[in-house]
Order: C-alpha cells, then sequence, then structure tokens
C-alpha cells in the first residue's frame, strides 16, 4: 500500500493521476501547506526539502522495508519501474520519456510556478516579472505543442508518466488563465487526458485549484516566506 502525503497543487496531482491509472491501493495522508504542515519533524524526515507530494510505499519489490521518497518526478519514475506500466521499456522510448519529463521537471513546472506566482500570489504586481515568466510560459507550450503534433501523446501513442508530469501545469491558475488559444495541440491533448476515468477519479481528490487567493497573511509567510531556517 502507498501512502500519498498530498495537497492538491499541480505536483501534488501528478500521483494521483498515476495511481489511479494503475490500480495501485493507496491512501492520502493530507499535508495543509498553508498551515506548515510541510514543515513539520516528522513530514520532513520523509521530505526533506519540505515539499509535497511524498509517498511511503510499504511493499516495495524488493520484499524489504517501506521506501519513501520525494520529488514528484523521482516518485513517478519509481512507481513506473515498480508497477512496469507508463514508462517504455525499450531503450530509445525510456530515454524519450525521461528527457520529457526532466523537461517538465527543470523548465515547465518551475516557469509556470513562477508565472503564478507574480500573476497571483504577490503582494503587488511587478511588471517585469509578469512579462518575463509569462513569456516563458508561452515559449514552453510552444515547444510542447510542435512535440505534440502528429503525436497523440508525449511519446507517441502511449499515455506515460511525462503526461502525467505535464498536464496539471497547464493553465494551472484560475485567477491568472494563460490564454491557450494559440496552441492547439495542446489544448487537444489536455482535453484528451482530462477525459480519462482514472483523471476524473484523481482530479476528485481536491479541494482547491492553485490558483486560490483566499489567503491568510500567516499563510503566505509560510508558503513563501518559507518559516524555517536556513
Amino acid at each position: 500500500m502507498i501512502e500519498l502525503y498530498y495537497w492538491p497543487t499541480p505536483n501534488g496531482r501528478k500521483i494521483p493521476l498515476f495511481l489511479e491509472e494503475a490500480g495501485l491501493d493507496y491512501k492520502i495522508v493530507r499535508v495543509d501547506i498553508g498551515h506548515g504542515d510541510q514543515l513539520k519533524p516528522d513530514f520532513l524526515v520523509i521530505s526533506p526539502n519540505g515539499r509535497m507530494p511524498a509517498i511511503i510505499d510499504h511493499a516495495p519489490a524488493d520484499g524489504g522495508a517501506p521506501i519513501s521518497l520525494f520529488e514528484s518526478g523521482a516518485i513517478l519514475q519509481y512507481l513506473a519501474e515498480k508497477t512496469g506500466k507508463f514508462l517504455p521499456r525499450d531503450v530509445r522510448g525510456r530515454v524519450e520519456c525521461m528527457q520529457w519529463l526532466f523537461w517538465q521537471m527543470a523548465g515547465l513546472g518551475p516557469m509556470t510556478g513562477q508565472y503564478g506566482h507574480f500573476h497571483v500570489y504577490a503582494p503587488e504586481p511587478i511588471a517585469y516579472a509578469r512579462e518575463r515568466y509569462a513569456r516563458e510560459v508561452g515559449r514552453l507550450l510552444g515547444v510542447l505543442d510542435r512535440r505534440l503534433a502528429g503525436r497523440e501523446y508525449i511519446c507517441g501513442k502511449e499515455y506515460t508518466i511525462a503526461d502525467m508530469a505535464c498536464w496539471p501545469w497547464i493553465d494551472a491558475y484560475d485567477k491568472a488563465p494563460f490564454d491557450l488559444a494559440p496552441y492547439a495541440e495542446v489544448r487537444r491533448w489536455r482535453a484528451m487526458i482530462a477525459a480519462r476515468p482514472a483523471t476524473v477519479r484523481a482530479q476528485a481528490l481536491g479541494e482547491f485549484r492553485a490558483g486560490a487567493t483566499s489567503m491568510t497573511e500567516e499563510e503566505r509567510r509560510i508558503l513563501f516566506g518559507h518559516g524555517g531556517k536556513a
């Protein structure tokens, strides 16, 4: 059984997509990031970076002690290898999938997150930051759009962990919607994944999307001032 330490942010949403698709037995442990659950000592043992999602696998493939993991990309890779699902087994297919997984982790996620921060959460508007991250998100969406041209999913006909990693980050902020009109392939792909029964089940787990702005000053301090020691 998998313990999933979860809060419904784009990174958090990746893991239920896999678990629901694979039909793995799991339970959710709520990590309320607005109240600082991610900074509690017990959680930091599992996720030293103080971020969710994280998991504990109580039935690892080697039959040994439970395995804990943090970092959403590492979790997706681990679960794919554990189950033999959603990660191509041939060398070339695996390389292709992994590079797009890392593309999301290094580019699409961080840049879209900064777009969301400066368009939704920043206490005052900063035009340079807003424009800079809007341009970068647009560039990355263009990269993804070109990649999807002629392909059903990011790696071709098969749905993989690369798709699961990228999908939650597409237009993630209700309060600052991104114009997807120029990206027809992204819109097609996004709608197709949204219609998958496992996606519908995974999405039902969340109480809110990342664009929520009803945040107290204490929650803002915890989320963006960290509230921990350097």
